[in-house]
Formats: structure tokens, C-alpha cells, sequence
């Protein structure tokens, strides 16, 4: 089977991700291509080096010009800090080399954008990673809705909620500076993206952002810095279906670990969605006898959408990594089709538009239309 030269820029947490996904969606998925670890990118020579190593790449380097110039490399992932996205997909289109970048695309919407103009002039392959809603149950929730399984849906509800800066004093860290690393920039972007795919596109939204911890300490000094980005957030929305809805995401929710969740009500039933139970899809139908409504537990299993490459048995599970492979069989068979896969730069810039439209909604007070941004 063919191979690809894949390179990853930025071996840490996510790098690892997709280094790992890399390795082995072949096995899982068989795809008709075959990805190779060509090369991966860190900041420095020697924690590229110790990233080389620990996941099986050829080679390393601390110039990520070097990995999208070298020829070996055919596809490109961007796990990197969003600062550096649009420089490195730019120098990858222009190569006429594929790209899958971490979300969200661009630093700022103006990054965005530019970045889908790149994306589509150079007509390759381009992807944004949104893994979340690609597990099993949110896959199979998309084709509940599609059937009409619970009627017309009358409202959505969507959250992700974390509490990994919920103690005031956590320390000032990178994640308490700039508004690409607050919580509109880290976690909103997921659930606006689940919501997207959900509902489709917002018309309208009021939102209010708020720091809740507006000063933490620095960690050397103990010396009090300012908080220069949001903790949580709270949008009203109108879809352009019509539907309404309601989007929170926070990083400050104590007790939260990984609250990405939702709730659609229609008029024939509802569906429930938790990821902290990720294997489990919530289904209410009204047309149940009344002796037996109310919200019915489906387990994931092999019938569902990408769980039976994982595993035969029902309700056994697939985990956070079983998403990135997932994304990776996504790209691999988006280059080898030379198809478009969801979603795209393209659909990453509707996620970034929604973002920028609640940050000026919550400081001009005001309803405002998507739109317009």
C-alpha cells in the first residue's frame, strides 16, 4: 500500500496525539494510505530529539521550515501554538502539501481567514482537528437528527466545562495570557464546533465574557499579574434554522474534567449527550407508551459510526485517542480521495467567526449577526 511522509510540528500534548494516531490508524482502519513518521518539530533540538525517540519518527528538528521543506514529508500536521499556524500552513500550501491543523486555526478571525483564502487557492487538502464530535455517540446523535428521529428540534443546549484554572491560586501560566489561550479561544471553540455540526449555521448571538479571576500569582516571583483573557462564557443564539439555543463554556466550572455536553429537544423527543460518558447516547421518544418513557441509555457498539474497526463488543468503549485516529483516518482518506472531509479550514472559520462575534457582542452589550464579522 502507499505511503505518506508525515510531519508533525510541536511534539507535545497533542503532538503526541497525533503521533500515536499516525502509528496506528492503518492497522485499525486499513487505509489505503499509510502514513510514516517522517519527521516531527519542537522548539528546541533536544526535546525534538527526545520526541523523535519516545514516538518513532526518522528524524527531528527545531525549524519547522525544515520539516515543511523537506521532501520526504508529504502531509502536515500543526500541533503547535496558534500563533505559528498561518506561517506554517502558508509555507505547506504553497508546497502544494496537506494539511491538518489544530484547532482553532488562526490566533485571531483575520488569521483565520487568510488561512481559508490559502487553504482554497492552493485547492489541497486541508482540515481543521475537531475531535470531539467525532466520537461514536456524537456521530450517531448527527444521524439521529438526520432521520428525524425526535422531530423538529425546538432548542439546543451546549456546554464545555472544565476546572483546570477553577482554584484562584493556580498560578499565572500561558493559558492566563491572550485571548487565543483564554477560554474563548481554548475550550468554546469545541462546543461552537459541536454546535455547528448539530444545528448548523448561528444568525444571531448576545454573549457575556467574563474573567473570574481577574489577577493570579506569578509562579517565581509570587508577584500578582493581570489575567488578560476570559474564563467563562455564555451565549444566547439563534440558529439560522430558527431553532434557539444556549452555549456556555468555561474553564473555571469546578468539578468539571471534561464537560462537553449538550441536550436537543425536538417535538418527538429529546437526546442527551455527556462526554465524561462518551460511550453513551440519551434518548427520549414520546411516542414510547407511557409506561415506559423517559431517557433510554444507548450503549455505543459496533452499529454506530467508527467503533467496530476499535472493537466487536457493544458498550466496551472507545477512549480520547480512539478520536485522533479517527481524524486521522478522516485526512488520510480526504488526500487519498482528493475529496474535501468536514471540517475544513473553511468550516474552522465559521467556528472562528462565531467566537469573534460573542467577544464584540459581550463588550457593545448587544445582540449581533454573524454575518457581519
Amino acid at each position: 500500500m502507499p505511503k505518506i511522509g508525515i510531519g508533525i510540528v510541536g511534539g507535545g500534548y497533542m503532538g503526541k496525539a497525533h503521533a500515536v494516531a499516525m502509528s496506528s490508524v492503518g492497522a485499525i482502519f486499513e487505509t489505503n494510505l499509510r502514513p510514516k513518521l517522517e519527521m516531527v518539530c519542537a522548539t528546541s533540538a533536544s526535546s525534538a530529539e527526545r520526541y523523535r525517540k519516545a514516538y518513532g519518527f526518522a528524524r527531528a528538528t527545531s525549524d519547522w521550515n525544515e520539516l515543511v521543506n523537506d521532501p520526504a514529508v508529504e502531509a502536515i500536521v500543526i500541533a503547535s501554538p496558534q500563533s505559528t499556524h498561518l506561517k506554517v500552513a502558508e509555507a505547506a500550501f504553497a508546497l502544494g502539501k496537506p494539511v491538518l491543523c489544530e484547532k482553532p486555526m488562526g490566533a485571531s478571525l483575520a488569521e483565520s481567514r487568510k488561512m481559508v483564502e490559502l487553504a482554497e487557492s492552493s485547492g489541497v487538502t486541508n482540515m481543521v482537528a475537531y475531535n470531539y464530535i467525532r466520537t461514536p455517540a456524537s456521530q450517531f446523535v448527527r444521524q439521529l437528527l438526520k432521520d428525524g428521529v425526535i422531530g423538529d428540534v425546538t432548542w439546543f443546549r451546549g456546554e464545555h466545562t472544565e476546572d483546570f484554572l477553577a482554584d484562584p491560586d493556580q498560578p499565572a501560566n500561558w493559558r492566563t495570557k491572550g485571548m487565543a489561550n483564554g477560554n474563548m479561544g481554548d475550550l468554546a471553540p469545541h462546543i461552537i464546533n459541536a454546535a455547528l455540526a448539530l444545528m448548523g449555521p448561528v444568525e444571531s448571538l448576545m454573549a457575556d465574557v467574563e474573567t473570574v479571576f481577574k489577577q493570579r500569582k506569578n509562579e517565581t516571583t509570587g508577584a500578582l499579574e493581570d489575567v488578560t483573557n476570559d474564563d467563562h462564557a455564555q451565549m444566547m443564539v439563534r440558529f439560522k434554522s430558527g431553532v434557539m439555543g444556549h452555549i456556555y463554556s468555561s474553564r473555571v466550572a469546578a468539578g468539571r474534567k471534561m464537560g462537553y455536553a449538550y441536550e436537543i429537544t425536538g417535538t418527538k423527543g429529546a437526546i442527551r449527550f455527556d462526554q465524561e460518558d462518551q460511550n453513551a447516547v440519551w434518548l427520549y421518544k414520546m411516542d414510547d407508551p407511557n409506561a415506559h418513557q423517559g431517557f433510554k441509555k444507548i450503549l455505543t457498539g459496533p452499529e454506530h459510526p467508527d467503533y467496530l474497526p476499535f472493537c466487536q463488543g457493544p458498550g466496551h468503549g472507545t477512549g480520547y485517542q480512539d478520536q485522533i485516529i479517527i481524524e486521522a483516518k478522516d485526512f488520510l482518506e480526504a488526500i487519498d480521495k482528493r475529496e474535501a472531509v468536514w471540517p475544513t479550514f473553511k468550516d474552522g472559520l465559521d467556528v472562528a467567526k462565531v467566537v469573534a462575534t460573542a467577544i464584540e457582542s459581550a463588550a457593545e452589550k448587544k445582540w449581533l449577526n454573524v454575518d457581519e464579522f
